[in-house]
């Protein structure tokens, strides 16, 4: 037995756990097919496109190798983030401009892939919100709430030319999300059991989200199974998350929706175990981790309930992000043989 450092053999390659990371997305994105139908799949096809075309461009002007930096995987899993986060029935252009955002300002100019500060597919998410409000509110309903039994078909055609249909189609399949239907019924007075009697109200979140949050929750737990995440993030995200709601929700039912409402609506569970996850922009410390996930999840309640927009996951994330130095250097563990 060789017994020379070091002693970590067999580390698994940046590609294969980007890999395991999409592999992981599987679950989830086949449940939001199931419920909304196959315009997530277009957007994840023009997203992957995007993302190879942009990076072999910015490659090949850094004269860097096209081919290894290209199939590490790192581009497609923020592509593929992205493409999960914006309505499955907005525009061609916005999940290309949103892929070309994030891996421009997200990560090449910081350097690529190990360099970036900022979470590459959240921060082309908050350019979009931002830039494109009206767009980024118009969330599909489940196509088991569409009465007029709209065909998938029709939802390739709203992305790709939506003036190909009336305006009454495109209103019939979409709405406001449960959260910003919440918050925006709660402006005018009305009460929370009278607000999730609307039929987008499921068991525990919005009809047909909370089916795909356990799809990304099973995807969630493989990447534990297999080491590519620990537990730290996910576990003091939701954690935080459910403990803040439970709170309010004590102090006003009425008025504050449950802390299971919280953990399965929106993109919560996504958030718990690919957003934050995310090796370079997030903290490297066990320690650090659990403060990043509890700040996050605190922020992610404030800006849900008391901000301008009905979801507050990118914001939350793009602000800790600046953090993750003072959060790294403060929890570092003692060096041995130094006080």
């Amino acid at each position: 037995m060789d017994n020379r450092s070091p002693y970590i053999v067999d580390a698994p390659s940046v590609s294969v756990i980007m890999f395991k990371v999409l592999l992981a997305l599987i679950p989830g994105i086949a449940l939001y097919v199931y419920a909304y139908g196959l315009g997530v799949i277009l957007n994840i096809f023009l997203a992957s496109l995007t993302v190879i075309l942009t990076e072999s461009a910015i490659l090949a002007i850094r004269k860097l190798p096209i081919k290894v930096f290209i199939l590490d995987g790192s581009g497609l899993v923020a592509a593929w983030l992205l493409a999960l986060s914006i309505p499955s029935i907005a525009p061609w252009w916005i999940i290309v401009l949103g892929t070309l955002l994030c891996i421009t300002f997200g990560k090449h100019v910081y350097g690529g892939l190990g360099y970036n500060l900022f979470n590459p597919a959240m921060l082309g998410y908050a350019i979009l919100l931002i830039s494109f409000p009206l767009i980024m509110s118009q969330w599909q309903i489940p196509n088991s709430l569409i009465e007029n039994n709209i065909e998938w078909f029709d939802q390739i055609k709203i992305i790709m030319n939506s003036s190909l249909l009336s305006k009454e189609t495109i209103d019939a399949m979409s709405s406001a999300t449960p959260l910003d239907y919440i918050k925006t019924q709660l402006t005018l007075s009305q009460s929370l059991s009278v607000i999730q009697q609307n039929k987008i109200f499921g068991f525990l979140g919005g009809k047909g989200l909370e089916l795909i949050s356990l799809g990304y929750l099973a995807g969630g737990l493989y990447l534990l199974k297999e080491k590519i995440i620990s537990w730290h993030l996910p576990v003091s995200f939701l954690a935080s998350l459910f403990i803040i709601a439970s709170i309010f929700y004590s102090i006003a039912p009425d008025t504050y929706a449950s802390p299971l409402f919280h953990v399965m609506s929106g993109g919560s569970i996504l958030c718990a175990f690919f957003i934050i996850t995310d090796p370079v922009s997030g903290p490297t410390t066990p320690k650090g981790k659990i403060y990043f996930g509890i700040a996050i999840g605190l922020l992610v309640f404030i800006i849900r309930i008391f901000g301008g927009y009905p979801e507050g996951i990118a914001f939350a994330v793009l602000i800790m992000n600046i953090f993750v130095p003072l959060i790294d250097s403060l929890t570092q563990p003692r060096i041995f043989g130094h006080k």
